[in-house]
Order: structure tokens, then C-alpha cells, then sequence
């Protein structure tokens, strides 16, 4: 997918994901995320604040306070936001929705994925859909299996070929996992409880 691509889906994903949020009950807002220890509104916090980047002096004090870990920042300052009225956070995914504003630290590529993967992080644990498109999908797990940190795809999933069922998408080398890309781009970013059960194949236990 070219750069134009990639934004027109980010922009739908988020006005999908910011539909979906303004329907959930107050409890459902509460609820844990696919992320290890983020609520569904921090997630939500996270995707508005993604067209909305700090300063350079903004960025640094948080990372100062995070101790230099960029996960514990990322968290904190997710965190800090969500403390804003659900209202508030559902506007701002609307608004921000065809921005493409971006943190200095990132590009359109992982805006992507991470778009991706939040509104899946959100939208399955509460047993709803956010349909993810499969060409957009295979974007962003080829730029998972290439980019290295954070989530070292490559080295994590070494003895393993996964392959796309939907998508003519391939990669690594081993016992064959099998799947909808959408639940491969999952297993890439480490939410493998959450896509096993669409995965077939040799490798799954190997995955798990």
C-alpha cells in the first residue's frame, strides 16, 4: 500500500473505532484491553492521541519520567490521558480522523498497524468487529516482520513460516502457521491468544 492508501485507511479505522466506543456502557469503558494492563480507555486514549503529538520538551519530560522506557511512557501517558470524559476521547478520534499529523518518532507506516492492532485491542475482548481490511493488514505485518523492536517478530517466531489465507502474504521459515492476515498481524504483535483460534497449521503450539 502506497503512503495515500495507508492514510485513508487509518482515517476509516478511526472513525470506525470512535463509532464503536460511543456505544459501549460505562463498564465496557473499563474493561481490560488486549494490552497487559491498559483499559479499553486507554487504548482509546492512545488512537486520539496519535494525531495530537507533544512538543520535543513535552516528549522528553515524559520520557524523563518514564525512566527512559518507552513502554512506561507510552502507558503513563495514555493513562494520564484517559482520564478524560469517554465523550471527550470519542470526539477527538472523530475529529483527528483524517489528520496526518504524527509524533517525530514514528511514520505513516506503523501509524498503521498501530491503528490496526488498537481498534482489534479494544474491539475483540469485548466480543464486538472492527473489520480490518486484508491489503492494509498485510502492510502492516510486513513492516512488523521488518522493523525489529518493539516486538522482534523475527527472532520471537524463528522455526515458524506464517502464511496468509486471505492475502497472498508469506514469511519466515519452519512449521507452517496458517490464518487470516488479520490474525497474523495479531501473532506478530504479540497478541496470540486473541488470533489462536483462527490459526491452523503445524506451528500453532509452537506460536502459543
Amino acid at each position: 500500500m502506497d503512503r495515500e492508501q495507508s492514510w485513508q485507511v487509518i482515517a476509516e479505522q478511526r472513525r470506525t473505532l470512535a463509532e464503536l466506543l460511543s456505544g459501549l456502557s460505562a463498564a465496557e469503558w473499563e474493561s481490560p484491553s488486549l494490552c497487559a494492563g491498559w483499559r479499553v480507555r486507554d487504548v482509546a486514549a492512545h488512537v486520539a492521541l496519535a494525531p495530537q503529538p507533544p512538543g520535543v520538551w513535552s516528549m522528553t519530560a515524559d520520557a524523563v519520567r518514564a525512566r527512559g522506557s518507552f513502554h512506561r511512557l507510552n502507558h503513563d501517558v495514555s493513562v494520564r490521558h484517559a482520564q478524560r470524559p469517554v465523550a471527550d476521547l470519542v470526539d477527538e478520534i472523530q475529529q483527528h480522523a483524517d489528520s496526518r499529523r504524527l509524533p517525530f518518532v514514528t511514520n505513516y507506516r506503523n501509524i498503521l498497524f498501530d491503528t490496526l492492532v488498537h481498534a482489534q485491542d479494544i474491539a475483540l475482548p469485548l466480543g464486538r468487529s472492527v473489520p480490518m481490511p486484508p491489503a492494509a493488514a498485510a502492510a502492516g505485518a510486513t513492516r512488523v516482520w521488518t522493523m525489529g523492536w518493539p516486538f522482534w517478530a523475527r527472532r520471537r517466531l524463528r522455526g515458524v513460516r506464517l502464511v496468509a489465507t486471505d492475502v497472498e502474504w508469506s514469511a519466515g521459515e519452519g512449521d507452517e502457521v496458517s490464518g487470516p492476515i488479520a490474525a497474523v498481524l495479531l501473532v506478530l504483535t504479540g497478541r496470540v491468544g486473541a488470533a489462536r483460534p483462527r490459526l491452523t497449521g503445524p506451528g500453532v503450539a509452537r506460536v502459543a
